[in-house]
């Protein structure tokens, strides 16, 4: 039986560092998905030409609106700002005519120096889902976003570059002859997060001592991958601690990578709700559509 033709009411899409992901959003929400990896090397001028390939079977010979966000071409917003403003939302010029093309820009700082682009659009999403939310929103991933946020607007953020450290190191550095792929020892990570916490200025020489013990002691792969995802986020916990003591907390994105900085803040006291990532982005960029 041929497969029925989806008609969808808009598109909401979201380019990652290496992936397009593409929502056909109908009258009641999601009908249906698509994503696809763009690699590394997507040239400037690439990213029409990419879009169509994912989205061309939800196309019809009728105009659809497609609101994107993420590492996009926009200018961005200085904060304090609103996460996202619906009259900011930038028209960009497409080829194909079937399609309306609308981009999200992100937000800037400008002291310290820091960019974010689609997690702006999931912190949107997470306060139209938690409405009158004034504390700490974090983004963890490959540059874990924290931002502070105080009567609807984003005041000021920080970002880590903890998961793509996290990646480097385990992949490409001396470490990765001990890293296990995946696995998690409960206890090791726990241990290597209260070290870092407390002594943050050691993490160089905590990280060799792991390759030492994998050759004297046959440290345990998955004890040296906890350990390192411990140390790592320890020292982002420790250099964002004015961001998160004694604030109200809110975890967005994957849920196993969500549940480290859960396990690692409920042992700070701090209980945060984990929302997923894609349905923030969802809410956010809906918010946007509704005001075209």
């Amino acid at each position: 039986m041929a497969q029925a033709q989806i008609t969808p009411d808009w598109i909401a899409v979201h380019r990652g560092v290496t992936n397009l992901r593409a929502t056909a959003m109908g009258a009641v929400g999601p009908i249906a998905h698509a994503a696809c990896d763009l690699g590394t090397d997507l040239p400037a001028d690439g990213f029409e030409d990419a879009l169509l390939r994912l989205i061309e079977p939800w196309l019809a010979s009728a105009m659809t609106q497609v609101v994107a966000c993420g590492i996009v071409a926009a200018p961005y917003r200085a904060v304090p700002c609103t996460p996202v403003d619906t009259s900011a939302l930038i028209a960009v010029p497409t080829r194909d005519t079937r399609i309306a093309l609308h981009v999200a820009p992100g937000l800037s700082q400008a002291s310290p120096a820091d960019l974010m682009q689609g997690e702006a659009v999931q912190i949107a999403g997470a306060l139209a889902l938690y409405p009158g939310f004034d504390g700490v929103i974090c983004r963890p991933g490959a540059h874990t976003k924290w931002a502070h946020i105080s009567a609807g607007e984003v005041v000021s953020f920080q970002s880590f570059m903890t998961g793509e450290l996290f990646a480097l190191l385990s992949k490409q550095s001396v470490l990765r002859h001990g890293i296990a792929a995946e696995g998690f020892d409960e206890e090791a990570f726990d241990a290597a997060l209260s070290d870092a916490l407390s002594r943050p200025e050691r993490l160089a020489a905590r990280l060799f001592s792991l390759r030492a013990e994998g050759v004297l002691a046959e440290l345990s792969p998955i004890v040296a991958r906890s350990r390192l995802s411990g140390l790592l986020i320890g020292v982002e916990l420790a250099a964002a601690k004015p961001y998160w003591l004694g604030q109200a907390v809110i975890l967005i994105g994957a849920p196993a990578l969500c549940a480290h900085y859960a396990r690692a803040l409920e042992q700070q006291g701090i209980t945060a709700p984990v929302l997923d990532g894609a349905r923030c982005t969802l809410a956010g960029l809906s918010k946007l559509r509704g005001a075209l």
